[in-house]
């Protein structure tokens, strides 16, 4: 679950991770009353929305006035922002957060991610802030320093120190490391994914501030944090998506033209890198999990189909705990009730194989049956672009 740059600098705040004065705005009214209790200019308006590289997009501005600000605020609350994260289509800025100008020193990234290759979180940190740390990597990955939190030892104080002196701020380093703990405590307690810092900010008077902040959590957690639940905003997340949560379904809409419907998450993994060496697209991640009932199947075939840029659907199912019966029964269901045109290829195995095979054969719609999974991608790619 991801949520929007003030709802972080919220959550940061109560770890003692200094943040910018500021307050989230909903109407060009509300901005000018903010900036006035901020104090003097600047002010800096920035758009809340779920991706980054707003700067480039018009996103962020600097107000030198209060009537600048409701006049900025005008033109950015309601406005289409794109960015490099957005896609062309962009996303609908609905709030704005007004905070204080500050007087930088320097800018810095630091942040907290889970690092799957040593199995378990690390402390990232870089002198180059204000940039995408994938870039940095690219460019300079000597620039990035890295300290992991190892499980029952934590993140220690001397390793704050360490990248504080590898980050070279000198008199204002123990501020720094202290930010650190902060940082890697906020990530642990909250069950975060991702705690990212960019740009930390030193300021001519030797403060040290989160300038910008991004938190994902681990949905899986979720339960133990009611109060983080609270601050989801749907409108910020991909419809078919969200859809996709209220049945208990895991989807993830992507950018091609072959729908796929797996169960089980490596399983559907292994197809998506299928249809790639075929030479398509998956235009979604959608696993209907071990234990599906018709009515998921129904609804998650429902879904994928909903996407305007499907132009041909690849099903593959192992049948273990799911019974290829009960996915054939979804997928006619839904197939028939959407009145799907769309040529469909289906590898069926294991449990009630045959019975599953019989329903997709006798049901009149427009199936294709493969023998496996390379076959499977290889025919659903052709007719895709037959269909294209």
């Amino acid at each position: 679950m991801k949520i929007h740059e003030y709802q972080a600098k919220n959550l940061l705040k109560k770890f003692s991770v200094s943040v910018p004065r500021g307050e989230v705005c909903f109407n060009p009214q509300e901005a000018s009353a903010a900036a006035g209790r901020l104090g003097p200019p600047p002010y800096v308006l920035k758009a809340q929305v779920h991706a980054g590289g707003r700067g480039k997009g018009g996103g962020i501005k600097v107000a030198r006035s209060l009537p600048e600000v409701e006049r900025l605020a005008r033109e950015m609350i309601g406005m289409t922002l794109v960015t490099p994260q957005t896609g062309p289509e962009g996303k609908i800025v609905r709030r704005l957060l007004v905070e204080e100008g500050l007087e930088i020193a320097r800018e810095l990234y630091l942040g907290v991610v889970v690092d799957r290759a040593a199995g378990m979180p690390a402390v990232m940190a870089s002198a180059e802030g204000g940039v995408e740390i994938e870039e940095v990597a690219r460019r300079s990955p000597e620039k990035i320093l890295r300290s992991h939190v190892r499980p029952g030892f934590g993140f220690r104080p001397f390793q704050a120190r360490n990248l504080a002196y590898g980050l070279g701020l000198g008199e204002v380093g123990d501020k720094g490391a202290k930010l650190m703990l902060a940082l890697v405590r906020a990530f642990e307690e909250m069950d975060a994914s991702l705690a990212e810092i960019n740009p930390l900010v030193v300021t001519r008077s030797g403060e040290i501030l989160a300038l910008d902040a991004k938190i994902n959590f681990d949905d899986n957690a979720l339960f133990r944090h009611p109060e983080i639940r609270e601050l989801r905003d749907v409108e910020e997340e991909e419809p078919l998506e969200v859809e996709a949560s209220r049945h208990g379904l895991n989807y993830i809409k992507l950018h091609g033209n072959v729908g796929c419907m797996v169960n089980g998450a490596g399983l559907a993994m292994a197809t998506m890198d299928l249809i790639q060496l075929a030479g398509g697209a998956p235009a979604n991640f959608l696993d209907v999990g071990g234990g599906a009932t018709v009515e998921q199947v129904t609804s998650a075939f429902r879904i994928l189909l909903s996407d305007r840029n499907v132009r041909t659907v690849l099903i593959n199912i192992f049948g273990g705990i799911m019974r290829c019966d009960v996915v054939a029964q979804g997928v006619v269901a839904a197939a028939k009730q959407m009145g799907a045109k769309a040529p469909m290829v289906v590898r069926l195995e294991g449990t009630n194989v045959e019975e599953g095979r019989r329903i997709l054969r006798d049901s009149g719609l427009n199936f294709t049956v493969a023998e496996g999974m390379a076959d499977a991608a290889r025919k659903v790619v052709a007719l895709a672009k037959e269909a294209k």
